[in-house]
């Protein structure tokens, strides 16, 4: 019995010898043949193909979606007044920390301007931690980044929205102006945990959790790499079909302008380099098909140059995706 079982694992052991040199000569002879240009390309095209993601991430936990970036999690449920907090472990899955008592927005639902009263609903950043704070927001304040790309995209307006303490010198109201309010001890606790730069916060109002399917970030991810395959090779109006009929960019340029502005880049006919690092794909709260998608992106052409944090807001619709924003 034992002789069979080493006999069946020497023999795979011999597969995947056999199979890894296959590929490993496949490689070989194309780049002998047609050189590294052509060996870059077949390779981006391999990044597109949905069965490379769906293998890529099917150990990983997903709960909060695809996260390269992040090692915190604060998750805001105003039906339920509480902020729970999760942190990445060493196995890379998410794992409960601590449920915080909270006060929000005095008014139910999504803050949609400046003095509404209520607590906004999405995806948000931590932008910087404040010390020295009036003394009715406790001994400290995190700031959120309401409000964010999406925020702006639908025209809400207002900002200031905190993550803060109660008031040492005064009792409060058990609501906010729009804030996340809890108190004086956990927000010190709060602060001795997390890093700000890697953490992300989530607000939502339904006491469900938003599940997201490992075919869903499969398909957003091969799709986000055909979009990037048709913008290395120029290739224009496969390129454009990546971006909603609604599209504004950050700074209001609309489809139409957008379009021309970009077939005037592709006609150049430059050849790009374009990496992706650090991707992130969450799920919106209070949207079936809307993901925030996030990557630090290195670009780099004949004329132009950029290193930096992107955002994308999409829409998922037929196994691809959308482009509803973009900055």
């Amino acid at each position: 019995m034992q002789n069979k079982f080493y006999f069946k694992l020497i023999s795979a052991s011999l597969f995947i010898s056999f199979f890894t040199s296959v590929l490993y000569s496949d490689v070989l002879t194309n780049y002998r043949l047609h050189g590294i240009k052509n060996l870059e390309k077949e390779l981006d095209y391999d990044l597109t193909q949905e069965k490379y993601w769906a293998n890529s991430i099917k150990n990983l936990d997903t709960t909060f979606g695809y996260l390269e970036s992040y090692t915190n999690i604060l998750e805001c449920d105003k039906s339920l007044a509480s902020l729970v907090s999760y942190t990445k472990e060493a196995n890379n899955s998410f794992s409960f920390m601590q449920r915080y008592d909270a006060f929000t927005g005095k008014i139910a639902g999504d803050k949609i301007k400046e003095g509404d009263l209520k607590t906004p609903i999405g995806i948000y950043t931590i932008t910087k931690k404040l010390k020295k704070v009036d003394s009715f927001y406790g001994p400290m304040a995190f700031v959120t980044s309401y409000p964010n790309l999406y925020d702006r995209y639908k025209g809400k307006s207002g900002s200031g929205i905190w993550i803060h303490g109660f008031p040492i010198k005064e009792e409060r109201n058990k609501f906010t102006k729009g804030c996340i309010a809890i108190n004086n001890q956990n927000i010190q606790c709060l602060d001795k945990y997390i890093n700000i730069e890697k953490t992300l916060l989530i607000i939502k109002e339904n006491n469900k959790k938003k599940r997201v399917t490992k075919k869903q970030l499969s398909t957003i991810l091969s799709s986000l790499y055909s979009w990037r395959y048709s913008w290395i090779y120029n290739q224009t109006e496969k390129y454009l079909q990546f971006y909603d009929a609604s599209f504004i960019r950050f700074d209001g340029m609309e489809l139409e302008k957008f379009s021309k502005y970009k077939r005037r880049i592709f006609n150049k006919k430059e050849k790009k380099t374009i990496i992706f690092n650090n991707i992130n794909i969450i799920p919106y709260p209070g949207s079936d098909n809307i993901f925030k998608v996030t990557f630090f992106e290195t670009y780099k052409s004949g004329t132009f140059s950029f290193s930096g944090n992107k955002i994308l807001i999409i829409r998922l619709l037929n196994d691809s995706i959308k482009i509803v924003t973009e900055k």
